[in-house]
């Protein structure tokens, strides 16, 4: 890879919700970088989401991202099924890239980007930011501390009640969607969760599961169970159920250790439990970043400077679909 200077030169390939207020103004508002270039196919909406972002080129056409020498790294914030697509033409046109998650439709695509990425001698990074927020930090800093003991297991619980919205225009929600996704809620939202114990305990070894459509309401599957375990021994069980009422509603993952357990909901508010058998209770409450992307974005940068190293690779982010199809598929 050419030595790259700051400020680093951003292309942007989507700029559907996320792109908003969670990624992209981390990038231009980070001293280290700048987005020159923004391409979505609707042209009138890319013109007025570069209107309110003061991003100076606009286009409907990747090629002109791919074609541009001054852009050092391209973001792919649309849907899955364009991932690997998109990643490819970064890596042969000599950029970097920073994939939004999941990495891509599925665990082959995912290789088939890494090993594009190595070809070219250049970085492959997926937006698994929790990587990086202080609330999930403090649990991997409890985990490591050794103050709960060994680790016994990870428990995922996640119920959430069927959304109106998506019960009338199922058809507009790509996310329930898996010829454009890959799966359903499940593949959105479990991808961060397993990803983050990926971050914690290392590679999954073996994962197990089942899955259904109860509600019919769209294509994808809306109940996952899943049984998996990590290289290190470690056991972990998860359910996710997207079709439940909301005296019903849970999000709580709980790692259970030898002395103690340590409990953090995956999205929505950033507090961490903490119950030992010295000390009982203890909670922590955390303020995360505005723009929710902006501290991985900072590490994607250090690395792109030769100054530090991004925690969320193509290597990593492909193990999580790995996970993620064993269970479903």
């Amino acid at each position: 890879m050419n030595k790259i200077e700051s400020p680093i030169t951003w292309g942007v390939i989507g700029a559907g919700d996320v792109c908003e207020i969670k990624s992209v103004p981390g990038i231009y508002k980070n001293k280290d970088s700048v987005v020159r270039s923004v391409m979505r196919r609707d042209l009138k909406k890319a013109k007025d989401y570069a209107a309110r972002h003061n991003i100076p080129n606009v286009f409907d056409n990747a090629d002109q991202i791919f074609n541009d020498p001054k852009i050092d790294i391209v973001y792919i914030s649309t849907p899955p099924s364009t991932h690997a697509e998109y990643a490819i033409r970064a890596a042969k046109s000599g950029k970097a890239a920073y994939v939004e998650k999941p990495m891509a439709m599925t665990y082959q695509e995912c290789i088939s980007m890494v090993e594009a990425f190595e070809t070219a001698q250049l970085p492959l990074f997926v937006a698994y930011y929790r990587r990086t927020l202080p609330n999930y930090l403090r649990v991997k800093e409890i985990v490591d501390s050794g103050i709960i003991g060994d680790i016994r297991f990870v428990n995922i619980e996640m119920n959430k009640t069927l959304i109106p919205d998506n019960i009338a225009l199922p058809e507009e929600n790509w996310r329930v969607d898996p010829d454009i996704a890959g799966g359903g809620y499940f593949y959105d939202l479990a991808s961060h969760q397993l990803d983050f114990l990926d971050f914690l305990f290392g590679p999954i070894s073996e994962a197990k599961g089942f899955s259904a459509n109860q509600s019919g309401i769209y294509k994808a599957e809306d109940i996952v169970t899943a049984n998996f375990k990590f290289e290190n021994g470690i056991l972990g069980i998860g359910n996710w159920s997207f079709n439940t009422g909301k005296v019903s509603d849970k999000d709580m993952t709980t790692i259970v250790g030898s002395m103690g357990q340590v409990k953090y909901p995956g999205f929505g508010e950033a507090l961490v439990i903490l119950e030992t058998d010295k000390k009982g209770i203890e909670e922590f409450h955390f303020e995360l970043p505005k723009h929710i992307q902006s501290n991985l974005i900072q590490t994607i940068n250090d690395e792109l400077l030769d100054q530090g190293k991004c925690p969320s690779s193509g290597t990593s982010g492909a193990r999580t679909n790995w996970v993620l199809e064993e269970i479903l598929y």
